[in-house]
């Protein structure tokens, strides 16, 4: 997989603008994310474990699906001139293999003089609110 970043400048970004992406994340994902990090919580990668669980399944890392906030800022707003400065999180409900997801930011507020964005933030699965926050982005350039 390719993707080429977007290279947004500072006053090409408004306020009131929407960026956005669909992402699956799947059984593999969680995995390879669990041998990275090192949480192999059984809840995430033990399907019997999570059969007993409130959730009957397994779920996916709440900060695997959060990280979905840097590829936001990354390859979508601002992309190439990102450096990501603070993202608030607050995780409304599980996310669990191959459920697809909506990744999007909304530009709030604009800090002209240190060219800085803050959006706001959230992961939802169709109707359902997975994880929201806010996001500080300084363009570097």
């Amino acid at each position: 997989m390719k993707n080429i970043a977007k290279t947004l400048k500072y006053d090409e970004i408004e306020l009131g603008s929407k960026y956005s992406f669909s992402r699956t994340i799947t059984s593999d994902d969680v995995i390879e994310y669990s041998l990275l990090t090192g949480d192999q919580n059984p809840l995430h990668i033990n399907e019997e474990f999570a059969k007993k669980s409130q959730f009957g399944k397994n779920i996916v890392h709440g900060m695997l699906t959060a990280s979905l906030f840097s590829t936001l800022v990354g390859m979508h707003c601002p992309g190439q001139n990102s450096l990501y400065l603070g993202q608030t999180l607050k995780f409304k409900m599980p996310l669990f293999y191959n459920e697809t997801v909506l990744v999007s930011g909304i530009v709030l507020r604009k800090v002209d003089a240190l060219k800085i964005i803050i959006m706001s933030t959230e992961i939802t699965r169709g109707h359902d609110l997975i994880v929201s926050g806010e996001a500080q982005i300084q363009l570097i350039k």
